[in-house]
């Protein structure tokens, strides 16, 4: 197919260099994609940018090299290199993946689709990237880059997410049998690059002459969305014991439910009609004062406002079981998800 053609001729010369990739065509450059870093790098890019993942992408492989030593690692280990990523249950299942495809699978990741998407954390679009880019499969590899292309290639008109099945349909038309992984990652870096969400490069686009969308001028506003559904605002108490020598209180969260096994100070429930002044909330009976600021964070399906209250430990207060003090020198290296940071870096004043 002639587009697929002119897309791997562009990709051969504007591919991007990332740590986690291979040179294109690697039968001809005789290199080969490590599965566990093109795993490793679909798993953290879900729902993160390219910028933000190449630093924990580096610190990752630094500290465990390899899936042995991923699976060996320890789940609160593995919580703090993932702090500050978000979507915790990511890291978790990460963890899982590793021991599983160590005890089930003598160490080597499976290579159909099928059996990728069986592992835990792996969805419909991260088995076919690893399936297609790691092992050389055939699968139709569509993400939000992905997505907009083909829908301005063929001028789809019908909103997503309705219109998933018939962007998946054109991708797995148009991807080849013989370069599966360098053309996903083509269609990815096109959208990245050149077939931006606003103001696209058109006249540098190796598809310019067969874009349905430009054609029709209606490249820009696609893909078209289904509204969005407003989202709630929920709201809550953060509680922020110091010692003098700048050492903060902190526990650890549930093993399930939103932010599991991170850590955090102690905190209120949070509700759309939580009053942030109930101190009968307060873990410990403290004189505690507000801060002056409050911290606001969106998470997936709801907006979270948190009040965030002080308080110094007195003589009489007792730590209890699964709390800890952690100094201002440890603080950083902690499991605490970007709100959590947010809160007990929240200045009083």
């Amino acid at each position: 197919m002639q587009e697929t053609t002119t897309l791997l001729y562009w990709y051969d010369r504007n591919f991007r260099n990332l740590p986690w990739r291979t040179a294109p065509n690697a039968d001809l450059s005789g290199a080969k994609p490590n599965p566990y870093h093109v795993w490793l790098s679909e798993i953290m890019l879900q729902q993160t940018t390219v910028a933000t993942v190449i630093d924990y992408f580096l610190k990752f492989t630094v500290q465990w090299p390899n899936l042995e030593n991923l699976a060996e690692a320890e789940e609160e280990d593995v919580l703090k290199a993932w702090a500050g990523l978000g979507y915790y249950s990511r890291a978790r299942n990460l963890h899982r993946c590793a021991k599983l495809v160590m005890r089930e699978y003598n160490g080597r990741f499976p290579e159909e689709e099928h059996k990728l998407q069986a592992l835990p954390g792996i969805g419909p679009y991260t088995s076919a990237a690893i399936a297609a880019i790691a092992f050389n499969q055939h699968a139709a590899v569509v993400d939000g880059n992905v997505e907009r292309v083909i829908s301005r290639l063929h001028a789809i008109t019908d909103p997503l997410p309705g219109a998933k099945h018939v962007i998946k349909s054109h991708m797995g038309t148009l991807t080849p049998h013989d370069r599966p992984g360098d053309f996903a990652q083509a269609v990815m870096d096109l959208g990245a690059t050149v077939c931006t969400p606003r103001s696209p490069a058109c006249t540098i686009c190796p598809w310019v002459d067969v874009c349905v969308g430009r054609k029709q001028g209606i490249h820009e506003t696609l893909p078209r969305k289904a509204p969005k559904k407003v989202k709630p605002t929920r709201k809550g108490m953060a509680f922020i014991v110091r010692r003098a020598d700048g050492a903060t209180l902190l526990r650890r969260r549930p093993d399930k439910g939103l932010l599991a096994g991170m850590s955090e100070p102690p905190t209120s429930i949070w509700a759309e009609d939580m009053s942030q002044d109930d101190l009968s909330l307060a873990p410990f009976n403290l004189e505690w004062i507000r801060a002056s600021t409050q911290v606001k964070h969106t998470f997936t399906h709801f907006h979270l406002e948190l009040a965030i209250w002080f308080a110094e430990p007195n003589e009489a207060l007792e730590i209890p079981e699964g709390y800890w003090w952690s100094t201002q020198e440890e603080l950083d290296g902690e499991a605490l998800p970007t709100v959590m940071k947010k809160a007990v870096r929240t200045p009083l004043a």
